[in-house]
């Protein structure tokens, strides 16, 4: 089965150099160790929501504005994708990621296939 690890944390943006670059070293790691256990698939980070554009449709026009559509201090700042077992293999690779000991956290969500054929 397929999760999607989000990490909820933009704080890392906002730290000094070098507890930011100590920070990637851990993800760096973990990433390395995800991959030589065979439940990597893929990862990314973002950007921090002030370069956000949010896109949607009011009365038929598509209109944009910047910044994140939702108001609320928790953002998300990357993910990582796994190939698990189970739930609780998820959340034991979640439990290594590195934010959630500097304030983060991380959604575990199981990844539902695409129902049409591309």
């Amino acid at each position: 089965m397929l999760y999607m690890l989000m990490i909820i944390d933009e704080r890392s943006w906002t730290m000094p150099k070098d507890e930011r670059d100590a920070l990637m070293d851990q993800y760096a790691e973990l990433l390395r160790d995800i991959v030589k256990s065979g439940n990597f698939r893929g990862s990314g980070y973002l950007h921090p929501s002030s370069t956000a554009t949010t896109v949607r449709e009011v009365n038929g026009k598509r209109v944009t504005m910047d910044g994140p559509f939702a108001e609320t201090k928790e953002q998300l700042g990357g993910y990582i994708l796994v190939e698990c077992k189970d739930l609780d293999e998820a959340i034991s690779i979640a439990g290594r990621i590195p934010s959630i000991r500097t304030g983060g956290a991380v959604e575990v969500r199981p990844v539902a296939p695409t129902p049409v054929s591309v």
